[in-house]
């Protein structure tokens, strides 16, 4: 799966088979840099602090907050260095083209020191999986071999389930969160998860492909389509937790977004659009919030300084 996706990411636009939240709208770029302020602001108002994005994509998100930033919270936008984390050569050369400000790292590690505001929104479900069986001579792992599931004796086991139960577990996301929260509980900061998935984890398999903006067969063809699996919220907290961080969350996208003025935001936008931008800007919000869409599948996670208070959008 890392293979596949790091071929995919490195010679196919991505965007031409699905849409983020940021290219669906402007508005949900621009209320996670407001977020980001208003943390900053309850850290203290430090004089400086990284403002991270890991998996930027071509930049939409972070030109959306940076605008938001500096037009209401130029005092943060002083105080702030902006980051990107990404590893695509052709989506660092047009990351350097639309972010020139930014600087481009190919992993955590690579972060000043210093308190930090990280924003992962979809990141996480590229990340390569693990996927376990359970069959009746005991539990099996899957591997790839000639383009189809081999399956060998696993190293892991999990509660009783019936035969043929797939569990998946998120190696590589528990790994980034827990270095994450191991840094933020040394220096101090928040970081932001967005991404869809469970909240509460459990077994099912959800290993998914799109190419062409279409599901397709996850085996077939690697390197031409996208890869994702669902992230479970309930073991990325516990990941954080045990790193030394506190957590807020996870909570439904839709409400998250409710939370911080997305609605006010459209009907401010679609007071000065045109008629059909108008249209266009509500069905890109009920797009984001409702359930039926990506409101309740995609999940927030805050993960933050144990110093922290609980950060705007998420409730006690």
């Amino acid at each position: 799966m890392a293979r596949a996706n790091a071929a995919y990411y490195a010679t196919r636009d991505p965007f031409a088979d699905f849409a983020t939240s940021p290219e669906i709208s402007q508005i949900f770029g621009e209320l996670l840099g407001l977020w980001a302020g208003l943390v900053w602001q309850m850290m203290g108002s430090p004089g400086r602090i990284v403002l991270a994005e890991a998996g930027p994509g071509r930049g939409t998100l972070m030109r959306d907050a940076l605008r938001a930033i500096r037009r209401a919270l130029p005092d943060f936008a002083e105080a702030m260095s902006p980051h990107l984390i990404e590893t695509s050569p052709r989506l660092i050369g047009e990351l350097a083209t639309a972010l020139p400000d930014a600087t481009i790292h190919s992993d955590l590690s690579g972060l000043p020191d210093g308190p930090i505001i990280l924003i992962a929104n979809e990141f996480l479900d590229a990340l390569p999986i693990r996927q376990f069986v359970r069959r009746e001579t005991g539990w099996t792992e899957r591997h790839i071999e000639n383009g189809r599931f081999i399956e060998v004796p696993a190293d892991a086991s999990f509660p009783a389930n019936e035969c043929g139960v797939v569990h998946e577990y998120g190696e590589a996301a528990e790994e980034f969160v827990a270095a994450l929260a191991a840094r933020i509980a040394r220096m101090g900061g928040v970081a932001l998860i967005v991404d869809y998935g469970s909240a509460q984890g459990g077994p099912g398999e959800s290993l998914q492909a799109i190419r062409a903006g279409v599901p397709a067969d996850p085996l077939a063809e690697p390197g031409t389509a996208d890869l994702t699996a669902h992230v479970d919220f309930a073991r990325l907290a516990i990941a954080a937790t045990e790193a030394g961080c506190s957590v807020s969350g996870p909570i439904a996208q839709g409400a998250f977004l409710a939370a911080l003025g997305i609605h006010e935001r459209t009907a401010q936008l679609g007071r000065a659009a045109s008629p059909e931008m108008a249209v266009r800007l509500l069905a890109a919000t009920r797009r984001l919030t409702s359930a039926e869409a990506m409101g309740s599948l995609f999940k927030t996670l805050a993960i933050r300084h144990p110093s922290m208070r609980i950060p705007p959008g998420f409730s006690a």
